[in-house]
C-alpha cells in the first residue's frame, strides 16, 4: 500500500503534510470479535486513518488523532479508546 500523504494549507505557503498523531492522548483498538465491518468508522474519521484490507478495516496509528468518533459511531461498540501509554 502506497503511503498516504495528509495535508494542510497553510496560507500563501501553500501545502503542509501534517502529522496528526503527535498529539494523541488516546487511541482508537478495533475488537475483531465484535467488528461487522459495517464501515462507519472508515465514512466517519475525519483524517483518513482507517483504511480496508482484505474485507477488514484498521486504523493507521501514524495518522490517527485520537479523537474518538470512530468508536461513537460504531454500531457494534467494538471500538475501545486506549490511553496512550496506559489503559482505557
Amino acid at each position: 500500500m502506497a503511503e498516504k500523504q495528509h495535508i494542510c494549507p497553510i496560507g500563501k505557503e501553500g501545502m503542509y503534510v501534517i502529522d496528526t498523531a503527535s498529539w494523541r492522548n488516546f487511541y482508537p483498538v478495533i475488537d475483531k470479535e465484535k467488528c461487522i465491518n459495517c464501515g462507519f468508522c472508515y465514512d466517519y474519521c475525519p483524517v483518513n486513518s482507517v483504511y480496508k484490507k482484505d474485507e477488514e478495516f484498521y486504523i493507521d496509528l501514524k495518522y490517527c488523532k485520537g479523537c474518538g468518533i470512530c468508536a461513537q459511531e460504531c454500531p457494534k461498540n467494538a471500538i475501545d479508546m486506549v490511553l496512550e501509554g496506559g489503559s482505557k
